[in-house]
């Protein structure tokens, strides 16, 4: 009975209080999970609003583990990424409950240009989770060697997000 009513209060609160981008001004912060393949890492996220359905901001990642033989050989800006990106936050466009929002974007990185799409869902107005995908569109070298691999594939993300 008790779990029920925690629920219960989850949803009401998310129901009540939960919105996911509020526009121009608006700030969010994400963490997560990613995974790819051959290793998995981390990834801290910021989107700023700059008007009703847009948004940019910078990611960064790191990968912790990589499967292959470069894992005790690869230095930190081996493992490293930075990304500038651009966020079309469109799930008010389609009418979507305000708790979601869905941001296809496009992102400009140490290693590469690409896109990603991306989902969000808050439970109340400060805390929410993500779930994204990032794919590589040009490689900034034609020849992939070595650690190239590793920031330049299909990632996906998992993880929570802060209104701020």
């Amino acid at each position: 009975m008790k779990s029920v009513s925690v629920g219960v209060f989850f949803l009401l609160t998310s129901i009540l209080f939960g919105q996911t981008f509020k526009g121009k001004n608006d700030l969010k912060f994400g963490v997560g999970y990613t995974v790819q393949k051959g290793g998995s890492g981390i990834q801290a996220a910021t989107d700023f609003g700059i008007g009703e359905n847009m948004s940019y901001g910078f990611t960064s990642t790191y990968l912790l583990t990589a499967t292959n033989e470069w894992d005790n050989q690869a230095k930190f800006l081996d493992r490293f990424d930075l990304k500038a990106r651009f966020n079309a936050n469109i799930g008010n466009v389609f009418g979507i409950d305000k708790n979601i929002d869905i941001y296809p974007g496009l992102n400009l990185g140490l290693r590469n240009f690409g896109g990603h799409i991306g989902v969000r869902y808050f439970f109340t107005n400060g805390f929410g989770l993500y779930s994204e995908t990032s794919v590589p569109f040009a490689r900034y070298k034609t020849t992939l060697e070595g650690y190239d691999y590793l920031n330049n594939q299909v990632v996906f993300t998992i993880g929570a997000c802060f209104n701020l």
